[in-house]
């Protein structure tokens, strides 16, 4: 009997330190890695106002950026939740560079995780404005290009001299995030077979295209931006895809409550979305980051940013999931 008492208390103090840590976020599913920001932040004094939204979208194009999406998040906010009064300014400004992306997508097709690239502009007083990228690093841990790989470290330079231009009093913030390695994928990764009855693919990729689009919007998700980037891969001479497509694609539901603790994850916001077919491979492929680079770069442990960080991962995942079963 002394026996099984014991045993029944041991098992009820289980239970009791089993439910208690379904309700707190646990750290320890991570591993800490060593201090590495694959993200930046670019700050400067803008008191004097010089520093505008065509200022900055100038020093971008003078250093080989075209602009696909400048998307004022605040009118956004303010539209869905009534809020949009955290900053004075917020806005998320996607950027690309046709020929340094095109030389790099002809070796590493995962590229289109990141063209174009995403950033968050933002300002709590209008006095301090921030810019957040991701770093060469960043970039490459991504893509999975190499760090070292010229073309990305020039991609990376061309964003410097646009941050430093757009900014000319600015410098980047001594930044300490611990690198954290969450257990969820940092990628997201499908292959399928694309039904193909007419033997026109460009019909073929539409039809799909608009079913896929049809679903993600239903799920309560924006296409925020569109990159036909096969044409850009042809004009340098790369005719190894039938198709290659980006996508922006953004939940508000998630941005909103993010940004006001973090809002440097416009880094990765809206996700990255690539859709490409190689010739003579019978397999479309598509591919995101997922959130759990948000958790892993931005240190993000807040229950109000987190739950509907991986709500939205989750979800965005099992819809596109039903579109090619």
């Amino acid at each position: 009997m002394k026996n099984l008492t014991i045993l029944l208390s041991t098992f009820v103090l289980a239970l009791f330190f089993t439910a208690c840590q379904k309700d707190v976020y646990a750290p320890s599913v991570y591993k800490a890695e060593k201090t590495r920001n694959d993200i930046r932040i670019f700050s400067a004094d803008n008191s004097d106002g010089k520093i505008t939204i065509k200022s900055i979208e100038k020093a971008f194009e003078d250093n080989g950026f075209t602009i696909t999406g400048n998307n004022n998040m605040n009118a956004a906010f303010e539209k869905r939740f009534g809020g949009g009064k955290d900053f004075k300014i917020y806005r998320l400004l996607f950027i690309y560079n046709a020929k340094l992306s095109a030389k790099i997508l002809k070796d590493y097709p995962e590229f289109g995780l990141i063209a174009p690239l995403s950033t968050s502009l933002y300002s709590k007083d209008g006095r301090t404005i921030s810019i957040s990228s991701l770093s060469l690093t960043g970039m490459s841990r991504v893509s999975g290009v190499p760090e070292d790989n010229p073309n990305l470290i020039a991609l990376s330079e061309n964003l410097t001299k646009a941050l430093k231009q757009a900014f000319p009093n600015g410098e980047f913030e001594k930044l300490n995030y611990k690198m954290i390695r969450p257990d969820g994928e940092l990628i997201t990764r499908f292959a399928f077979v694309m039904e193909n009855e007419s033997g026109d693919i460009e019909d073929a990729k539409e039809s799909y295209q608009e079913q896929m689009e049809g679903e993600i919007e239903s799920a309560g998700f924006i296409v925020a931006g569109f990159t036909p980037i096969l044409e850009d891969l042809e004009e340098n001479g790369i005719n190894d895809y039938e198709f290659y497509d980006g996508y922006s694609i953004c939940k508000l539901e998630v941005i909103y409550p993010v940004h006001k603790l973090h809002p440097e994850v416009g880094a990765f916001a809206p996700c990255t979305m690539y859709m490409y077919k190689k010739k003579g491979d019978k397999f479309t492929r598509m591919g995101y980051p997922s959130v759990y680079n948000w958790v892993m770069s931005t240190n993000i442990y807040d229950d109000g940013s987190l739950e509907p960080l991986i709500d939205a991962q989750n979800l965005l995942e099992s819809t596109i999931d039903a579109t090619i079963e």
